[in-house]
């Protein structure tokens, strides 16, 4: 890492240099140090380069010169940013012009230009199989994009059913729409593993991988699984629903898991952040901090990143010819209205039979507006086949055929009804031209026709009225926000809108476009894939060598070659999973005989370290010829001896801390307090994830303001918070067998934080292992125990 201040920060992903290269910077007059470390391989090639610049001056860094190749980049996406159109001239791909092609398009990858894979929009049934092969050779050729082939059946069943039956709904809050089919489910599994054997056929073992959407939820734990070097990311598109809500899925484990094969996950808000750190903790049981998330062999990171738009487009929309044109017509058409406008996808999430029947109200409330303001609907077709969508269109136009035929004049209709999706030119110039802009979904991921709003009005006048269920309104503050489910408040909303000050409107204006133009589509691309290339260092900054294959041999050589060795190991989530109940992880015969084969080995001494009370380790291992640590260190036992307990006074200091433990588990459904000869233990693993946190913090400030001088440690377990003599630790048990040496070779195996002691107590030329992921001062880590079994099956077989 190279330093040279505070921020700005920039971390460039790099490949292979051509040998005798060197960075070139071009450094304006002053006195700047840059220090530039570079982590290499056996191949020489670049991982990371990392510069931060405190100080005014112009900084060239050249790919090109050092001839650098960067990493492969691939955005995978349920459709490619390309349509396919068969006209006369025969077939024709045309790009889309939409926010997430715009954003992509625009980030920084190097001389390589992104890799595209998804499916092109066309069933593979719909076209002879030479034309469908002329489409991929035209999308490799020209947009550097795979397709993905599917037929219409199988869209039938994945996207149609498992994607827009089941999870659209359930995660925008419709559970009684939601549709459980164990059919689509399956097709949904099938068309996420053909995404991944079409990628894993063109994606490099280190690729930058970003996934997009609720269609794909498995793909990034599939790439995972087979490149675990790829950095990998998601981003989700719409809400991520409350735990109440999620839970109802019963694929959710499987949903859950696909989804933490990514490095980084992205949300459009902090609700919808907080609700999958949540489902995570629940129903998987990893816990998390500062958005972390501790899986069972890594780190993912859960962040925040607001969607935007392509600024500039809007922004400059106005000068178009074609758009003055268009508004020319609609200054005509609405000359002495009040215009309103609504923009919308035909869907029962956007609340639109509710924002018709809030106009109504507006009307009768206040007569004023009767003749003097019109509401433009426009509604994007969307699913036309399907009943639930035919009963929704049929509902709105039946709502706006009654009040038109009720309430209209022979000068006047109050409700302009589009069944059809507007182009950018008519858009544009109806932004400029609305008095107010009705944006009241139900739920929306984010919704970014209020910020297209925002973008086009360089007047800086209009009202934005906005759904406070919408992902955009944690942005736009300044915007009137309302219940989408209210009649009367919306319609007070649009009466406020209609009558707020010009001075009032260009205040608010000016606030929301300030902060949104900084905040474009770009910016939002680019800052995930810094924050997804960040993370991957964060990674290998903060975790051990992985025991692989590799490492498992090497140590395996030197066990063999050993003549004595000691085997330092811990119990709980080591040795043995943890259970709902500590009483319930009693070891089974497949891990006494283990046990027993490695102690027996010539030369070998097996040390099984817990926090468990050593009543617990005698009835469990009652074998003499193995040695045991309790209680963290305060009891041990040698081969063939009787229990010694540490030099440590009597605990006295438990009639003072046990009450107050104590409410705390009358406090805390669930949870239990364990006392041991010299420790008081607080378990909150089958408690509440969330009331066992807040718990967690009150109780673990209380112990510590309360032990400040009364020489003890309160530590912080897996799941438990316990308080113990501050000289007890497992440091005590490594001093202990290791002075009775000398060995050959020393191997630690633990997975929390009191194994640390444990690590940082051994001998140099030791090896520790850490047991899944989180900081540590092990040499090695492995995934977990069914990792470690192997490990040991290795060594009881290597002697």
């Amino acid at each position: 890492m190279c330093t040279a201040g505070a921020q700005p920060r920039g971390t460039h992903r790099a490949g292979a240099a051509d040998s005798g290269g060197g960075d070139v910077f071009f450094v304006s007059p002053g006195t700047v140090r840059i220090f530039v470390v570079f982590s290499l391989d056996s191949v020489l090639k670049i991982n990371y380069i990392t510069y931060v610049i405190s100080y005014p001056f112009t900084l060239h860094f050249s790919h090109a010169i050092l001839g650098i190749v960067m990493n492969q980049t691939v955005f995978v996406s349920n459709r490619l940013t390309v349509s396919v159109q068969k006209g006369a001239e025969g077939l024709k791909l045309v790009p889309s012009v939409g926010g997430l092609a715009t954003g992509l398009s625009s980030v920084s990858t190097g001389d390589r230009p992104p890799l595209w894979v998804g499916w092109s929009g066309v069933a593979q049934e719909d076209l002879p199989e030479e034309e469908h092969q002329l489409i991929r050779e035209q999308l490799q050729r020209d947009h550097n994009a795979i397709e993905v082939p599917l037929s219409q059946e199988e869209m039938d069943l994945f996207y149609s059913g498992f994607c827009n039956d089941t999870i659209w709904p359930l995660f925008h809050y419709f559970p009684t729409f939601t549709e459980y089919v164990s059919k689509t489910w399956k097709a949904y599994q099938e068309i996420n593993q053909r995404f991944f054997d079409v990628l894993a056929d063109v994606m490099e073992d280190d690729a930058t991988v970003w996934v997009h959407d609720y269609q794909l939820m498995l793909l990034p734990g599939l790439i995972k699984k087979k490149f675990p070097h790829a950095q990998v990311g998601f981003f989700l598109h719409i809400p991520f629903p409350s735990f109440e809500m999620f839970r109802l899925l019963p694929s959710r484990e499987a949903i859950l898991e696909g989804l933490l094969g990514a490095d980084l996950i992205g949300f459009h808000t902090y609700d919808y952040a907080r609700h999958f750190l949540s489902s995570v903790r629940r129903l998987l049981g990893f816990d998390h901090s500062m958005g972390i998330i501790r899986t069972r062999n890594r780190a993912v990171k859960v962040d925040v990143f607001p969607m935007g738009i392509d600024w500039n487009r809007f922004l400059s929309a106005g000068e178009l010819p074609a758009v003055k044109e268009v508004r020319s017509m609609i200054d005509l058409r609405y000359a002495g209205q009040k215009l309103i406008l609504s923009v919308d996808r035909l869907d029962y999430s956007k609340g639109i039979p509710t924002r018709i029947r809030a106009f109504r109200r507006l009307l009768e409330e206040y007569p004023e507006y009767v003749g003097t303001a019109t509401l433009l609907i426009i509604v994007s077709p969307s699913r036309e086949s399907v009943p639930r969508y035919m009963e929704l269109k049929r509902e709105v136009d039946e709502l706006v055929s009654d009040i038109n035929g009720r309430l209209s004049t022979l000068n006047w209709v109050p409700i302009h009804y589009q069944y059809q999706t507007a182009s950018f030119e008519e858009l544009s110039a109806l932004y400029r031209r609305a008095d107010v802009l009705l944006v009241t979904p139900l739920r929306d991921g984010m919704n970014l026709i209020a910020k297209e709003y925002l973008a086009a009005r360089t007047d800086e006048q209009g009202v934005l009225v906005l759904s406070e269920t919408a992902g955009v309104a944690r942005e736009l503050s300044e915007a009137i926000l309302v219940n989408p489910s209210d009649l009367d408040g919306i319609a007070d909303a649009i009466n406020t809108a209609l009558k707020q000050a010009r001075e009032e409107q260009t205040h608010n204006m000016k606030a929301m476009r300030n902060r949104l133009q900084r905040l474009t589509v770009q910016y939002w691309a680019q800052e995930f894939l810094d924050k997804l290339a960040e993370m991957k260092q964060l990674q290998a900054e903060h975790r051990a060598k992985p025991m692989d294959d590799e490492a498992i041999a090497h140590l395996s050589r030197r066990w063999k070659a050993s003549k004595s060795a000691l085997l330092l190991l811990d119990y709980d989530g080591t040795l043995m999973r943890f259970r709902s109940k500590p009483h319930q992880a009693e070891p089974d015969e497949e891990l006494h005989a283990l046990i027993t084969d490695l102690n027996q080995l010539s030369g070998v001494q097996v040390v099984i370290s817990s926090g468990r009370d050593r009543s617990n380790l005698q009835e469990w291992f009652p074998n003499d010829s193995l040695a045991l640590g309790a209680g963290h260190g305060a009891w041990i036992r040698d081969p063939g001896k009787e229990w010694q307990a540490a030099t440590v006074q009597v605990p006295v200091w438990k009639e003072m801390v046990t009450p107050i433990m104590e409410r705390m588990v009358d406090r805390t459904p669930g949870s239990f307090l364990e006392e041991k000869d010299f420790s008081l233990a607080w378990h909150y693993r089958n408690s509440e994830p969330e009331l066992a946190n807040v718990r967690l913090a009150e109780l673990r400030e209380t112990l510590i303001s309360l032990t400040n001088n009364l020489e003890l440690s309160v530590l912080d377990g897996n799941r438990v918070l316990e308080v113990k003599p501050a000289n007890i630790h497992k440091g005590r048990v490594v001093h202990h067998f290791a002075e009775q040496g000398p060995w050959d070779l020393i191997i630690a195996i633990g997975d929390d934080a009191t194994d640390e002691y444990m690590f940082a107590a051994l001998p140099e030329g030791s090896v520790s292992i850490k047991v899944g992921v989180g900081a540590t001062d092990a040499l090695y880590s492995i995934d977990g125990v069914e990792e470690v079994h192997r490990l040991l099956r290795k060594l009881a077989g290597s002697a």
